[in-house]
């Protein structure tokens, strides 16, 4: 079956308020119609995802983006012009057309424009903004392959496959203040280069759980999860696999998944949640160790997603 058929029958599943999971440029997504409710609270149902945590919803064309928000200002178009189709959302405050349920009762909603055309041929085909977090078990690694949501969500609807996604972390989610832009959540899109549009606002108060991603602990594996440090130097290695980037801390490994043969911050970003779902699925492994980068540019995305995700093995 081709890939026009498979989107035509995604988006009659999006129409009759079922879910589909899709790819994006970033990890896969749990799409459903952003403007039905009901089929929105099937995906907090399928997640296991708590109704405090907003979804992202996904547009095609900037005239939806004017549908689902009650106000816009030319920097919105600035950014968008730069960086959509793109891993970036904002913030921006809701109109009445998106249910509550989708921002969780807040008056702001995440919106973005995936850069991945089949992400962009099932909104157009399903002739509706999809909302749609990551294609997980809420908490759990977050999907890169089609493969990796068949293994946490195997009753879904439908699997739009596309390979490996490009990107393999979360967008940035940004919000608008009047002092210039605000870091909800890092991605590949650094703050250096938001700042060549808007300047970066150091002022105001970040509200705690404004967008997704913004919990203490996220995108952990079912297995023992620790990032390297001098704790981890007494770990019995025999039974660890590391999660490794410079080929530094590789000595006495059991197993090892060398994310980047470059030092290339975006290969770790790419490969990270793969590294880690290989590792949750090897027997022979108990403990995943995932080697740490320096907090500069997209370092400070993937230092971020390893704290979250090692976050609830560290208070065990």
């Amino acid at each position: 079956m081709n890939f026009l058929n498979n989107v035509e029958i995604a988006a009659k599943y999006i129409k009759e308020g079922k879910l589909v999971a899709f790819p994006t440029e970033t990890v896969y997504g749990l799409g459903a119609n952003a403007l039905n409710p009901l089929a929105v609270a099937k995906i907090f149902e399928l997640k296991e995802r708590p109704s405090f945590d907003p979804l992202i919803i996904h547009i095609a064309n900037i005239d939806q983006l004017e549908q689902l928000v009650e106000k816009t200002d030319e920097r919105v178009y600035r950014l968008a012009e730069k960086f959509w189709p793109g891993p970036l959302t904002m913030v921006l405050p809701k109109s009445n057309l998106v249910p509550d349920i989708v921002t969780s009762g807040l008056p702001t909603v995440g919106i973005r424009m995936p850069n991945n055309e089949i992400a962009l041929e099932l909104i157009r085909k399903s002739d509706c903004p999809i909302a749609a977090p990551s294609a997980n078990k809420f908490g759990r690694i977050s999907p890169t392959t089609a493969d990796h949501v068949k293994k946490q969500l195997p009753s879904v609807d439908y699997i739009l496959d596309g390979g490996k996604t490009s990107v393999g972390i979360e967008s940035t989610i940004i919000k608008l203040t009047d002092y210039g832009f605000q870091i909800l959540r890092n991605g590949i899109i650094t703050q250096e280069e938001l700042e060549t549009i808007l300047p970066f606002d150091s002022i105001s108060v970040i509200e705690k759980l404004s967008a997704p991603g913004m919990l203490k602990s996220h995108y952990s594996p079912k297995k023992m999860f620790l990032i390297a440090n001098n704790s981890t130097s007494k770990i019995d290695k025999s039974k660890a696999g590391l999660i490794s980037f410079s080929g530094e801390l590789e000595a006495g490994y059991s197993k090892i998944i060398r994310v980047s043969e470059t030092k290339d911050l975006k290969d770790y970003a790419v490969n990270m949640f793969e590294a880690m779902h290989s590792f949750e699925d090897d027997n022979d492994i108990e403990i995943i160790i995932a080697e740490t980068v320096k907090e500069v540019g997209i370092g400070k995305a993937i230092m971020d997603r390893l704290r979250k995700a090692e976050f609830s093995w560290r208070q065990a």
